[in-house]
Protein backbone atom coordinates (compact mmCIF):
# COMPACT_ATOMS: atom_id res chain seq x y z
CA UNK A 1 0.00 0.00 0.00
CA UNK A 2 2.84 2.39 0.82
CA UNK A 3 4.38 1.76 -2.61
CA UNK A 4 1.12 2.65 -4.35
CA UNK A 5 0.69 5.79 -2.29
CA UNK A 6 4.26 6.80 -3.00
CA UNK A 7 3.70 6.38 -6.74
CA UNK A 8 0.51 8.41 -6.57
CA UNK A 9 2.26 11.04 -4.51
CA UNK A 10 5.09 11.32 -7.04
CA UNK A 11 2.57 11.55 -9.84
CA UNK A 12 1.14 14.67 -8.18
CA UNK A 13 4.46 16.39 -7.77
CA UNK A 14 7.17 14.48 -9.59
CA UNK A 15 10.68 15.45 -8.58
CA UNK A 16 10.16 19.13 -9.17
CA UNK A 17 12.26 20.43 -6.32
CA UNK A 18 13.34 24.01 -6.64
CA UNK A 19 10.76 24.68 -9.31
CA UNK A 20 10.39 28.26 -8.14
CA UNK A 21 13.97 28.84 -9.25
CA UNK A 22 13.57 26.91 -12.51
CA UNK A 23 14.10 29.86 -14.89
CA UNK A 24 17.68 30.14 -13.63
CA UNK A 25 18.24 26.57 -14.73
CA UNK A 26 17.16 27.30 -18.29
CA UNK A 27 13.51 26.19 -18.02
CA UNK A 28 10.99 28.33 -19.85
CA UNK A 29 8.60 30.51 -17.88
CA UNK A 30 5.55 28.38 -18.65
CA UNK A 31 7.31 25.15 -17.72
CA UNK A 32 8.66 26.75 -14.54
CA UNK A 33 5.16 27.82 -13.49
CA UNK A 34 3.86 24.31 -14.13
CA UNK A 35 6.65 22.76 -12.06
CA UNK A 36 6.09 25.26 -9.25
CA UNK A 37 2.39 24.39 -9.18
CA UNK A 38 3.22 20.66 -9.01
CA UNK A 39 5.48 21.27 -6.02
CA UNK A 40 2.76 23.31 -4.31
CA UNK A 41 0.20 20.56 -4.84
CA UNK A 42 2.61 17.95 -3.55
CA UNK A 43 3.46 19.87 -0.38
CA UNK A 44 -0.20 20.70 0.25
CA UNK A 45 -0.94 16.98 0.07
CA UNK A 46 1.83 16.31 2.61
CA UNK A 47 0.30 18.84 4.98
CA UNK A 48 -3.22 17.45 4.53
CA UNK A 49 -1.97 13.94 5.31
CA UNK A 50 -0.07 14.91 8.46
CA UNK A 51 -3.01 17.06 9.61
CA UNK A 52 -5.14 13.90 9.88
CA UNK A 53 -3.18 12.70 12.92
CA UNK A 54 -1.78 15.16 15.40
CA UNK A 55 -2.77 18.24 17.31
CA UNK A 56 -2.29 21.55 15.52
CA UNK A 57 -3.54 25.05 15.96
CA UNK A 58 -6.68 25.60 13.93
CA UNK A 59 -6.35 26.84 10.39
CA UNK A 60 -3.49 24.68 9.11
CA UNK A 61 -5.35 23.09 6.18
CA UNK A 62 -6.87 26.44 5.22
CA UNK A 63 -3.43 28.05 5.27
CA UNK A 64 -2.07 25.20 3.14
CA UNK A 65 -4.57 26.22 0.45
CA UNK A 66 -2.75 29.57 0.23
CA UNK A 67 0.73 28.04 0.24
CA UNK A 68 3.16 30.12 -1.82
CA UNK A 69 5.71 28.59 -4.23
CA UNK A 70 8.55 29.86 -2.02
CA UNK A 71 7.13 28.11 1.05
CA UNK A 72 6.57 24.92 -0.94
CA UNK A 73 10.19 24.83 -2.06
CA UNK A 74 11.43 24.95 1.54
CA UNK A 75 9.32 21.98 2.65
CA UNK A 76 9.96 20.07 -0.56
CA UNK A 77 13.73 20.49 -0.14
CA UNK A 78 13.48 19.10 3.39
CA UNK A 79 11.57 16.08 2.10
CA UNK A 80 14.28 15.44 -0.49
CA UNK A 81 16.82 15.38 2.32
CA UNK A 82 14.95 12.66 4.18
CA UNK A 83 12.03 14.38 5.91
CA UNK A 84 9.11 12.00 6.44
CA UNK A 85 5.47 12.88 6.92
CA UNK A 86 5.56 12.17 10.69
CA UNK A 87 8.58 14.49 11.03
CA UNK A 88 6.70 17.22 9.19
CA UNK A 89 4.56 17.58 12.31
CA UNK A 90 7.54 18.82 14.31
CA UNK A 91 8.67 21.11 11.50
CA UNK A 92 5.25 22.78 11.42
CA UNK A 93 5.36 23.09 15.20
CA UNK A 94 8.69 24.90 15.14
CA UNK A 95 11.19 22.05 15.42
CA UNK A 96 14.82 23.01 14.86
CA UNK A 97 16.16 21.17 11.80
CA UNK A 98 19.77 20.56 10.80
CA UNK A 99 20.35 19.60 7.17
CA UNK A 100 23.57 18.00 5.98
CA UNK A 101 23.79 20.37 3.00
CA UNK A 102 25.39 23.85 3.09
CA UNK A 103 24.15 24.58 -0.43
CA UNK A 104 20.59 24.88 0.86
CA UNK A 105 21.62 28.02 2.74
CA UNK A 106 22.58 29.76 -0.52
CA UNK A 107 19.57 28.44 -2.40
CA UNK A 108 17.08 29.64 0.20
CA UNK A 109 18.70 33.04 0.77
CA UNK A 110 18.37 33.73 -2.97
CA UNK A 111 14.67 32.90 -2.93
CA UNK A 112 11.97 35.52 -3.28
CA UNK A 113 10.89 37.21 -0.05
CA UNK A 114 14.00 36.40 2.00
CA UNK A 115 15.41 39.18 4.15
CA UNK A 116 18.35 39.36 6.55
CA UNK A 117 17.33 38.90 10.17
CA UNK A 118 18.98 38.72 13.54
CA UNK A 119 18.67 35.58 15.65
CA UNK A 120 20.39 33.93 18.59
CA UNK A 121 20.83 30.56 16.88
CA UNK A 122 24.26 29.03 16.20
CA UNK A 123 26.39 31.82 17.58
CA UNK A 124 29.57 29.98 16.60
CA UNK A 125 28.96 31.00 12.97
CA UNK A 126 30.32 34.27 11.58
CA UNK A 127 27.05 36.17 11.11
CA UNK A 128 28.69 38.83 8.97
CA UNK A 129 29.74 36.20 6.46
CA UNK A 130 26.66 34.02 6.91
CA UNK A 131 23.77 36.18 8.14
CA UNK A 132 20.48 34.56 9.11
CA UNK A 133 17.47 35.02 6.82
CA UNK A 134 13.74 35.17 7.40
CA UNK A 135 10.80 34.68 5.05
CA UNK A 136 7.10 35.11 5.78
CA UNK A 137 4.26 32.98 4.48
CA UNK A 138 0.80 31.64 5.22
CA UNK A 139 2.04 28.21 6.40
CA UNK A 140 5.58 28.89 7.60
CA UNK A 141 4.54 32.22 9.19
CA UNK A 142 8.22 33.10 9.64
CA UNK A 143 10.81 30.78 8.16
CA UNK A 144 14.22 31.40 9.71
CA UNK A 145 17.36 29.75 8.35
CA UNK A 146 21.11 30.07 8.57
CA UNK A 147 24.40 28.25 8.25
CA UNK A 148 26.00 25.66 10.48
CA UNK A 149 29.60 24.53 10.33
CA UNK A 150 28.75 21.67 7.97
CA UNK A 151 25.27 22.45 6.71
CA UNK A 152 22.10 24.49 7.01
CA UNK A 153 19.61 24.99 9.82
CA UNK A 154 15.97 26.02 9.53
CA UNK A 155 13.14 26.69 11.96
CA UNK A 156 9.57 27.94 11.59
CA UNK A 157 8.40 30.56 14.07
CA UNK A 158 4.91 31.49 15.12
CA UNK A 159 5.48 35.24 15.19
CA UNK A 160 7.67 37.23 12.78
CA UNK A 161 10.07 39.67 14.37
CA UNK A 162 12.18 42.54 13.11
CA UNK A 163 14.74 43.05 15.86
CA UNK A 164 17.66 45.23 14.96
CA UNK A 165 17.97 47.75 12.17
CA UNK A 166 16.26 51.11 12.19
CA UNK A 167 12.70 49.86 12.67
CA UNK A 168 10.92 50.61 15.90
CA UNK A 169 9.61 47.69 17.98
CA UNK A 170 6.24 46.50 16.72
CA UNK A 171 3.36 44.47 18.15
CA UNK A 172 4.85 41.40 16.45
CA UNK A 173 8.11 41.97 18.32
CA UNK A 174 6.19 41.98 21.61
CA UNK A 175 4.39 38.76 20.64
CA UNK A 176 7.73 37.24 19.69
CA UNK A 177 9.02 38.01 23.18
CA UNK A 178 5.95 36.32 24.63
CA UNK A 179 6.75 33.23 22.53
CA UNK A 180 10.26 33.30 23.97
CA UNK A 181 8.89 33.39 27.51
CA UNK A 182 6.70 30.39 26.66
CA UNK A 183 9.79 28.60 25.33
CA UNK A 184 11.66 29.28 28.58
CA UNK A 185 8.80 27.89 30.67
CA UNK A 186 7.95 24.85 28.51
CA UNK A 187 11.34 23.99 27.00
CA UNK A 188 9.62 23.71 23.60
CA UNK A 189 9.95 25.81 20.49
CA UNK A 190 6.86 27.84 19.63
CA UNK A 191 6.08 27.16 15.99
CA UNK A 192 3.29 28.41 13.75
CA UNK A 193 1.07 25.39 14.44
CA UNK A 194 2.08 24.13 17.86
CA UNK A 195 4.98 23.34 20.19
CA UNK A 196 7.99 21.12 19.47
CA UNK A 197 10.52 19.55 21.82
CA UNK A 198 13.08 19.56 19.00
CA UNK A 199 15.09 22.61 19.98
CA UNK A 200 18.56 23.75 18.97
CA UNK A 201 19.99 21.56 21.73
CA UNK A 202 17.96 18.54 20.58
CA UNK A 203 17.39 19.11 16.85
CA UNK A 204 16.00 17.04 14.03
CA UNK A 205 18.89 15.87 11.86
CA UNK A 206 18.34 15.16 8.16
CA UNK A 207 20.65 13.33 5.75
CA UNK A 208 23.34 12.26 8.23
CA UNK A 209 26.31 10.47 6.72
CA UNK A 210 26.27 7.39 8.95
CA UNK A 211 26.84 4.49 6.54
CA UNK A 212 28.57 3.52 3.32
CA UNK A 213 26.80 1.07 0.97
CA UNK A 214 28.72 -2.15 0.45
CA UNK A 215 28.14 -5.64 -0.92
CA UNK A 216 28.16 -8.90 1.00
CA UNK A 217 30.88 -11.46 0.48
CA UNK A 218 29.63 -14.74 -1.11
CA UNK A 219 29.98 -16.84 2.11
CA UNK A 220 28.07 -14.26 4.17
CA UNK A 221 25.39 -13.92 1.48
CA UNK A 222 24.89 -17.70 1.32
CA UNK A 223 24.60 -18.02 5.10
CA UNK A 224 22.20 -15.10 5.26
CA UNK A 225 20.06 -16.56 2.45
CA UNK A 226 19.79 -19.93 4.22
CA UNK A 227 18.76 -18.22 7.45
CA UNK A 228 16.13 -16.10 5.71
CA UNK A 229 14.68 -19.16 3.96
CA UNK A 230 14.45 -20.99 7.26
CA UNK A 231 12.64 -18.04 8.85
CA UNK A 232 10.30 -17.77 5.87
CA UNK A 233 9.43 -21.48 6.00
CA UNK A 234 8.80 -21.23 9.74
CA UNK A 235 6.46 -18.29 9.23
CA UNK A 236 4.68 -20.15 6.46
CA UNK A 237 3.72 -23.17 8.58
CA UNK A 238 2.87 -21.26 11.76
CA UNK A 239 0.65 -18.60 10.23
CA UNK A 240 -1.97 -21.09 8.97
CA UNK A 241 -2.54 -24.83 8.86
CA UNK A 242 0.10 -26.92 7.07
CA UNK A 243 -2.47 -28.23 4.60
CA UNK A 244 -3.55 -24.74 3.54
CA UNK A 245 0.00 -23.39 3.48
CA UNK A 246 1.03 -26.12 1.02
CA UNK A 247 -1.37 -24.68 -1.56
CA UNK A 248 0.15 -21.17 -1.30
CA UNK A 249 3.95 -21.49 -1.38
CA UNK A 250 6.02 -18.30 -1.09
CA UNK A 251 7.54 -16.85 -4.27
CA UNK A 252 10.80 -18.43 -5.37
CA UNK A 253 13.49 -15.77 -5.07
CA UNK A 254 17.10 -16.74 -5.74
CA UNK A 255 18.64 -14.03 -3.56
CA UNK A 256 16.72 -13.21 -0.38
CA UNK A 257 19.57 -11.05 0.93
CA UNK A 258 18.77 -8.49 -1.76
CA UNK A 259 15.52 -7.73 0.03
CA UNK A 260 17.39 -6.30 3.01
CA UNK A 261 18.05 -3.09 1.12
CA UNK A 262 21.47 -3.51 -0.48
CA UNK A 263 19.87 -3.56 -3.94
CA UNK A 264 17.82 -0.41 -3.34
CA UNK A 265 18.88 3.02 -4.58
CA UNK A 266 18.46 6.53 -3.26
CA UNK A 267 17.32 6.52 0.37
CA UNK A 268 17.17 2.73 0.39
CA UNK A 269 13.41 2.45 0.24
CA UNK A 270 12.91 4.43 3.44
CA UNK A 271 10.03 6.19 1.79
CA UNK A 272 8.28 9.49 2.31
CA UNK A 273 5.72 7.98 4.66
CA UNK A 274 8.23 6.00 6.74
CA UNK A 275 6.42 4.67 9.80
CA UNK A 276 3.47 6.99 9.44
CA UNK A 277 -0.13 5.84 9.63
CA UNK A 278 -1.64 5.96 6.16
CA UNK A 279 -5.38 5.92 5.54
CA UNK A 280 -7.22 4.85 2.40
CA UNK A 281 -10.59 6.56 2.23
CA UNK A 282 -13.19 4.96 -0.02
CA UNK A 283 -16.90 4.26 -0.17
CA UNK A 284 -17.94 0.96 1.48
CA UNK A 285 -18.71 -1.88 -0.88
CA UNK A 286 -22.45 -2.52 -0.84
CA UNK A 287 -21.97 -5.90 -2.50
CA UNK A 288 -19.48 -7.06 0.14
CA UNK A 289 -21.76 -5.85 2.93
CA UNK A 290 -24.72 -7.76 1.47
CA UNK A 291 -22.69 -10.96 1.14
CA UNK A 292 -21.47 -10.72 4.72
CA UNK A 293 -25.03 -10.25 6.00
CA UNK A 294 -26.32 -13.30 4.20
CA UNK A 295 -26.83 -16.50 6.20
CA UNK A 296 -26.28 -19.89 4.64
CA UNK A 297 -28.17 -23.01 5.64
CA UNK A 298 -25.83 -25.90 6.50
CA UNK A 299 -26.22 -28.96 4.25
CA UNK A 300 -28.50 -31.72 5.53
CA UNK A 301 -26.80 -34.56 7.35
CA UNK A 302 -25.70 -37.31 5.03
CA UNK A 303 -25.69 -35.12 1.89
CA UNK A 304 -22.84 -33.51 0.06
CA UNK A 305 -22.61 -30.26 -1.86
CA UNK A 306 -21.48 -30.18 -5.45
CA UNK A 307 -17.75 -30.74 -5.65
CA UNK A 308 -17.62 -32.71 -2.37
CA UNK A 309 -16.35 -36.26 -1.92
CA UNK A 310 -18.12 -38.88 -3.97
Amino acid sequence: MKRKLRQAFTAHGGRAAGAADAPAGGVSGGAADALAELVRRRVRLMIEITARAGEYRRGLVKAAGRLSPEEAVILDDLEQHGLQVPQLRDVLRGGHVLVDDPELYEKWRAGKGNHARLSSHHRDIDKKRYPDFGMRGHVVREKLHGRTVNGTWVQLEKTPAAFGGSKKPSLDDLRHLMDYVQYRFTGSNVGPWGLSRMTERHPMYLSPVVAVPTTLTPPVAQTLTRTLRRIEQSDDITAVSKELAAHFPPPDRPDLSGELGQALTGRGGRGLFGNSEVWVTQAPSQVAARVLRETHEPPAQGTWQTGGPS
